[in-house]
């Protein structure tokens, strides 16, 4: 029985659950408004002042479809190619090139002060937002105030809250121009209220901090950000790498990392043949798209990113994003065709791996780097090539397996 029928016979639709998640009901006009008190209170002990905690966040009404927003989840599982194919664009890579021209001389300074090179500052913003084209529409203030009053992320969110009311004092800004994100984060770098009043910077030295409108203070505050992340000066992101004939797969994954040295000792290479070299700088390697696809060595400028957004994809897309925008070629190798699995087959693989004792955590339908340790351990136990991804003559494989102990079990 393949993979597809199985899951069919479970009776669970991926559209139902998909559905279900946008369902959120209105929030309650009385809890809603004991909670717009209980965030008063957290307002005036922060030090807001009694105007903007009575006139700005008494008036505030919910957002239910916020709430819808917070609770969706993908119908599909993204692929490493989905993901890369539509970020890393000709177009990007071009507007890059014309902002890096454009800001020339100040991130130049910019570098020799936070250490972090120009052309990662203007990835990161054309990740963000398309270099300020798409920084948002929802108002932050009565966002924040929503999520705020949820349960689910309540502390979390009550806290940016009252981070963002203290930042519009600060900066003398006018709510109604606070917007962003469905989650509040803001302006050209999408930065979070708390990110906003510890890291943001005066670019331009008007005496404001304007990250909606001001280019020069997005990306001072982007270079002060990444340094306060622990980025370190004279060193890349990564690199994508070329791998020998009957590599051990085995020995990828973020977890574990190994000197150069170790990876040169394993006929790892440079995309253009070159040695990785014999240093004790440690590096991991990543392998998103399966054995097909392109690798990738990381190093620890690559967990700098990921404190930036913790999203594997996204870190090799801003690495290389940066590259391309200095004028690197593109991948050696085009992207493959992976399967699409819906979030529902892929917790029903998630769970079947768990039964066959390759632990891969909560069944949650992430593919991430718990789900790749244990995808590998069962792709090594059938001798297939064990390189963490989910490919169909895998999952097929895990299903029948659990199918067959099931029969022998019931027989």
């Amino acid at each position: 029985m393949s993979f597809k029928t199985m899951f069919i016979a479970t009776g669970l639709s991926a559209v139902a659950i998909f559905s279900h998640a946008q369902e959120v009901q209105t929030p309650d006009p009385i809890a809603f408004h004991q909670c717009i008190e209980r965030l008063q209170q957290l307002a005036r002990h922060a030090g807001v002042s009694e105007n903007t905690t009575v006139d700005i966040l008494g008036q505030v009404k919910p957002l239910p479809k916020i709430l819808g927003y917070d609770r969706n989840q993908p119908e599909f599982v993204q692929t490493f190619t989905g993901y890369f194919s539509k970020r890393v664009t000709d177009w990007r890579v071009n507007k890059g090139r014309e902002k890096l021209a454009e800001h020339r001389e100040f991130l130049f300074k910019l570098t020799q002060q936070y250490g972090v090179p120009a052309h990662y500052l203007i990835s990161f913003w054309g990740l963000e937002t398309n270099f300020g084209g798409i920084k948002g529409k929802i108002p932050t203030i009565a966002a924040l105030t929503t999520l705020a009053c949820d349960q689910r992320r309540s502390a979390y969110f009550s806290a940016e809250l009252v981070q963002a009311l203290l930042l519009l004092e600060r900066e003398g800004l006018d709510h109604k121009n606070m917007i962003g994100s469905w989650a509040g984060a803001m302006g050209h770098t999408q930065f979070m209220p708390t990110a906003y009043m510890k890291y943001a910077k005066d670019g331009d030295a008007d005496g404001k901090v304007d990250l909606w409108n001001n280019e020069l203070d997005a990306l001072a505050s982007a270079a002060h950000f990444l340094q306060n992340l622990g980025w370190e000066t004279g060193f890349r992101w990564g690199r994508e790498v070329l791998l020998p004939e009957g590599f051990n797969y085995q020995l990828a994954g973020k977890s574990q990392p190994q000197p150069l040295s170790f990876w040169s000792q394993q006929q790892v290479t440079q995309v253009s043949g070159k040695t990785l070299g014999d240093s004790d700088l440690k590096a991991a390697l990543l392998i998103p798209a399966g054995h097909t696809g392109s690798a990738f060595m990381v190093y620890p400028n690559f967990d700098v990113i990921l404190r930036w957004n913790n999203s594997e994809y996204y870190g090799i897309a801003v690495g290389h994003l940066a590259d391309r925008i200095t004028g690197q070629g593109t991948l050696s190798k085009p992207l493959p065709e992976l399967p699409h699995y819906t979030l529902a087959e892929m917790q029903q693989f998630q769970e079947k791996l768990n039964q066959l004792g390759f632990d891969v955590g909560e069944a949650d339908g992430i593919l991430g780097p718990a789900t790749r340790k244990g995808v590998r351990g069962f792709q090594v136990s059938v001798g297939l090539i064990a390189d963490g991804y989910p490919s169909k003559e895998t999952v097929e494989a895990v299903m029948n397996t659990a199918l067959n102990i099931e029969q022998e079990i019931n027989s």
